[in-house]
């Protein structure tokens, strides 16, 4: 049958024939796989993938309160006292005559205590943050993917690398 001898024809005839060389071919590929050299199969395994994230778990806050405490101190204050003594004297005779009204002006002054007030740094309170590291442990089940080799009958097999063969 030849190229052009599927265009002439009906229809059935031409979809039996396509379906006569799928077939053929489909056998073509399987033979080609039963007859090749080399044969290729992946092996795979799973892996953990472990990430990690910040998240917030509180806070702490620094503040100060205010007391009162009352304090007595006792300050030593001084004023003065204008003492008056009257004494006697012999009458001595003097030549100032009496005149008019005399008087002496003495200044009296007294310490006065004034309560203020001030602030003074008494000490000081620091915060710092540091890393604290420990360990976690993670568990979950992994699958891998391990090659078994059947051997039936007397077939001389090599192997190389990781897998058990089994011999029928």
């Amino acid at each position: 049958m030849g190229f052009f001898d599927l265009f002439n024809g009906n229809e059935q005839n031409q979809k039996e024939r396509r379906k006569g060389m799928q077939e053929v071919r489909q056998e073509d590929r399987e033979q080609e796989t039963e007859f090749a050299n080399e044969v290729h199969m992946d092996l795979r395994e799973e892996e953990l993938d472990v990430d990690k994230q910040r998240k917030d778990t509180g806070d702490v806050v620094l503040h100060k309160e205010i007391t009162e405490e009352e304090q007595t101190v006792n300050v030593p204050v001084s004023h003065d006292q204008v003492v008056i003594e009257q004494r006697e004297v012999n009458h001595e005779p003097t030549d100032e005559p009496i005149t008019e009204e005399e008087s002496v002006r003495i200044p009296v002054t007294a310490e006065e205590v004034h309560a203020d007030k001030h602030t003074v740094v008494t000490g000081e309170i620091s915060a710092q943050k540091r890393p604290v590291e420990r360990n976690e442990q993670v568990r979950d089940v992994l699958h891998k993917e391990k090659a078994d080799v059947d051997v039936h009958g007397e077939a001389d097999v090599e192997t190389k690398g990781d897998m058990d063969v089994e011999r029928e």
